[in-house]
């Protein structure tokens, strides 16, 4: 080979390694989304994707996002693994199945719960303030979430004797959101019947039989499909109230829960600090400390309701 040639070569070479360099460095972080679908799902993604930019993250630039989702959460493992065989690099789960399915289907990839039932009594985590293994994030205050709804329906209906707690089965967290109600209605003289919905199909059957013996307001768990539930209750001018938001946006009457902009920030951070080589298990597992009260005022007066100016004057929201 001649000498001018040789030069040549390793000139080229040399000149090709900061490419190669950068090339590397500009690799883009893959964040899967596993999530009940529901409406609330879809302000979760509106919100979690906006908190997301405004940490630097932006799609098709610093980020890619692979979103699943599904009503059933019996199809979430395989939604899942699906995610773990594309090799994202941190899954954000919504709601406590989606977490579960996750966990299930890795024991390496980060995962960060936007929003869960009580992490600890799933077996999400070891505890909240050593989660250990691959996961953190948001935990939610069920318990006490539970007992202020609870307060809200005999401060709205003081006459108030019956209450069905809606639970959606096939969700791990579903006997605990039915036993904190049983102990908050006990403090309060009301009664709590518990309605186990096994699949959406069960709904309509679920509110035929309340026709018979008509309950002084239904508490929804946010897992269920929370439009068909309100339409189903509105039909039948039964108040409904729901520790999330989604059910009163979509014609429900009343929530009182955790503030979810907020939540979904700080898992937004959890996610940022991940991404810049933290590791879950060093990572506390946060409650929630922002609360909200929302009423749909439009909903009220479909029911024939009048809302009490003292919770009118507690709400954050009210729906016109």
């Amino acid at each position: 080979m001649r000498r001018r040639e040789f030069t040549i070569l390793v000139g080229g070479a040399v000149t090709s390694w900061p490419f190669a360099i950068a090339s590397q460095q500009l690799k883009v972080p893959t964040i899967g989304v596993l999530a009940v679908a529901s409406p609330g799902s879809e302000r979760f993604w509106r919100l979690f994707q906006a908190d997301l930019r405004e940490l630097g993250y932006i799609e098709g630039q610093s980020v890619r996002f692979e979103f699943r989702s599904d009503q059933q959460v019996g199809r979430l493992p395989a939604l899942a693994a699906e995610l773990v065989g594309l090799k994202v690099d941190i899954i954000v789960t919504w709601f406590t199945p989606a977490a579960l399915a996750a966990k299930q289907a890795t024991r390496e990839i980060p995962i960060v719960i936007a929003l869960a039932g009580n992490p600890v009594e799933t077996g999400l985590v070891e505890s909240l303030a050593r989660p250990g293994g691959n996961v953190t994030g948001m935990a939610a205050v069920s318990s006490e979430l539970a007992g202020k709804n609870i307060q809200l329906i005999r401060e709205l209906l003081p006459s108030a004797h019956r209450i069905v707690a809606l639970a959606n089965a096939p969700d791990p967290f579903s006997k605990p959101f039915v036993e904190q109600i049983r102990r908050a209605g006990a403090t309060t003289g009301l009664t709590i019947d518990p309605i186990m919905i096994k699949s959406a199909e069960e709904l309509d059957s679920a509110f035929s039989a309340m026709e018979k013996e008509r309950p002084d307001a239904v508490i929804v768990q946010p897992s269920l499909p929370t439009k068909y539930v309100a339409e189903l209750a509105l039909r039948q001018r039964i108040p409904t109230v729901s520790p999330l938001r989604g059910i009163v946006d979509e014609g429900g009457l009343m929530s009182y829960g955790i503030d979810e902009a907020d939540a979904y920030r700080r898992a937004a951070i959890f996610v940022d600090k991940i991404l810049k080589g933290a590791k879950p298990a060093d990572l506390p597992v946060e409650q929630p400390t922002r609360f909200e009260l929302v009423i749909n005022l439009k909903t009220a007066k479909a029911l024939g309701l009048t809302i009490p100016q003292s919770l009118l004057a507690r709400a954050d929201e009210v729906i016109e």
